[in-house]
């Protein structure tokens, strides 16, 4: 018999209601993105939006679902650079950092090896002269035992540092491995970096992929120009604390042995004399966040996590009445004295900030620093008309494709026809729904997936009507010639479209970039496709039947 049960009908009619109300917000692009940035802004603030903010923000209802299909660089206009990161910056630091380490081991064989003295000598080295020529070999083993083993699938077993001597001097490089390694995690680091800082800007899905050895592609839509995103992820960002001895107005001072010249970044011509020794750095902040400061300025406020704190509180308790250096890119935004020892590791950084300033040091402190300077290699504005352009040549194609679709079924299959017609209306609404709701971001080739599975979404129907004629000629009566039309048509149409599901599936884990965006949408097309051909369609079938019990069928 041909019957659905109560309850599979709720369900089904509960998916389509679900399926269009997800997609009804995208009807309403515009009006809801305004409502959506404005609740985001709120929230950014760190505040919670009233009944009344959300009344103000716009006019769609708080009670209806406000996510919406997200628009792609080629959509909606926005930035694309591409950046080149200086992974031989990182190899000078790595050996400075070893400097320390390699002066405390070398005085412990002070009567063998004499004076030690660190010489001159280019980034990718570290040359140690020692005073007693004699015991260059002591030295070399000495220097080669602080080498440790690398951490890497491509040098798994390989020593981190070469060391040689050269007449009086111990010389230490990065081994090839260890070069390797560095710069793979320079890259990676780079990347994660410049994603959390796009991310904390609030724009929607960029695109931030490595491409080769040292370089990095990003792509912000929404974004106001190339500029305005280099601004956001070319600064460094290193922000240090350290002690400060003095001030001048003469940049050629010399500040001393183990102090350094930095500028004032607020006070032209001013200069602080500073403590080579970092107190506390930027990478010990747990959170940095935009505030005012007791007259209503602009400021920023920290946090450290436990280790920093506890520096942090020591020095302080130390240096009551002293100034203290925070020190960001090499210039010092802030020199306040210490009034009291500060135990609870948060702090306030004061300046000449704007708003903006104080809003965009925030977000640069939270992602951290790029451990490496870059070069934009590539970069270019698309503004949003080419977007609109898209959009409009994408609605077009999507409408010629659904008319065509359309006519074709009324006229092939009549009733039955219009049926399957109302059934791909419902498809593509729930394309949009799904769409909206995991966040997808929609791209020309995109677009050309929705219109790819409007044109298939009636294969399941045309293969069901087609079955449903021949039972008709094997002298079936209607109800049971639409049963087994279902029936004997199910297994054909799950083979066809779990093969082209594999195939979507496929570009998607394989693919990038625009490759993902059109597996996305075929891959979701053929879902509802299926859902709607199988569930939807048949119900409508029945619910026509129950109504007009026809004697005979025209299909």
């Amino acid at each position: 018999m041909l019957q659905i049960s109560l309850w599979k009908r709720v369900v089904i009619w509960a998916v389509v209601a679900a399926g269009l109300i997800l997609a009804l917000p995208n009807l309403f692009y515009g009006r809801v993105e305004v409502h959506n940035d404005a609740l985001a802004a709120i929230e950014a603030q760190g505040g919670v939006a009233t009944p009344e903010q959300e009344a103000d923000a716009g006019f769609w209802p708080s009670f209806l679902p406000s996510g919406i299909v997200n628009l792609g660089l080629d959509l909606r206009g926005g930035a694309h650079l591409l950046a080149e990161v200086h992974v031989e910056d990182v190899y000078a630091d790595r050996l400075d950092g070893m400097w320390p380490e390699v002066r405390n081991a070398l005085r412990a064989e002070r009567a063998t090896v004499g004076t030690i003295r660190r010489q001159d000598s280019a980034p990718d080295e570290l040359r140690v002269r020692i005073g007693e020529p004699a015991g260059i070999d002591r030295a070399v083993s000495v220097a080669r035992d602080l080498s440790r083993p690398i951490v890497s699938l491509t040098g798994v077993g390989a020593s981190d540092i070469e060391v040689s001597a050269e007449g009086s001097d111990v010389v230490i490089r990065l081994s090839e491995a260890e070069r390797a390694a560095t710069d793979a995690r320079t890259v990676q680091q780079s990347l994660e970096i410049i994603r959390r800082r796009v991310d904390e800007v609030g724009t929607r899905e960029p695109t931030i992929q490595r491409q080769g050895e040292d370089r990095i592609l990003i792509q912000v839509p929404g974004i106001g120009s190339a500029e305005e995103l280099k601004g956001l992820i070319g600064t460094t960002a290193r922000l240090t604390f350290q002690s400060v001895v003095g001030r001048t107005t003469d940049p050629e001072s010399r500040p001393g042995a183990g102090n350094v010249l930095m500028p004032s970044l607020d006070e032209q011509g001013t200069y602080y004399i500073v403590e080579d020794a970092v107190v506390v750095s930027g990478e010990e902040l747990t959170d940095a966040q935009p505030a005012f400061d007791q007259n209503g300025r602009p400021a920023v406020n920290f946090r450290f996590n436990p280790q920093g704190a506890r520096k942090f509180g020591e020095y302080t308790a130390e240096n009551i009445g002293s100034p203290f250096g925070i020190i960001l890119d090499g210039e010092v935004i802030s020199a306040p004295v210490i009034q009291s020892h500060i135990p609870g590791g948060s702090g306030i950084i004061t300046g000449n900030f704007s708003v903006e300033g104080s809003t965009e040091l925030a977000v640069l402190l939270r992602a951290g620093a790029l451990p490496a300077g870059m070069t934009f290699l590539e970069e270019r504005t698309i503004g949003p008309e080419l977007g609109q352009d898209s959009i409009d040549a994408g609605k077009v194609a999507s409408l010629v494709a659904f008319a065509g679709v359309l006519v074709f079924m009324a006229l092939s299959y009549g009733l039955f026809g219009l049926i399957a017609n109302v059934a791909l209306i419902i498809n593509v609404g729930l394309i949009f729904g799904l769409l909206s709701l995991i966040g997808a971001t929609l791209t020309l080739p995109g677009i050309a997936g929705i219109v790819l599975t409007i044109g298939m979404a009636v294969d399941a129907n045309v293969l069901v009507f087609e079955r449903i004629k021949e039972e008709l000629k094997r002298a079936k009566g209607p109800a049971r010639a639409i049963e087994l039309g279902y029936e004997k048509a199910l297994s054909a149409i799950l083979d066809a479209n779990v093969t082209t599901f594999i195939t979507a599936a496929i570009l998607f884990v394989m693919g990038s970039g625009p490759v993902r965006g059109f597996s996305v949408t075929l891959g979701l097309g053929i879902l509802t496709s299926v859902f709607t051909a199988i569930f939807v369609t048949r119900l409508m079938i029945v619910i026509w039947f129950e109504r007009r019990r026809p004697k005979a069928l025209e299909v």
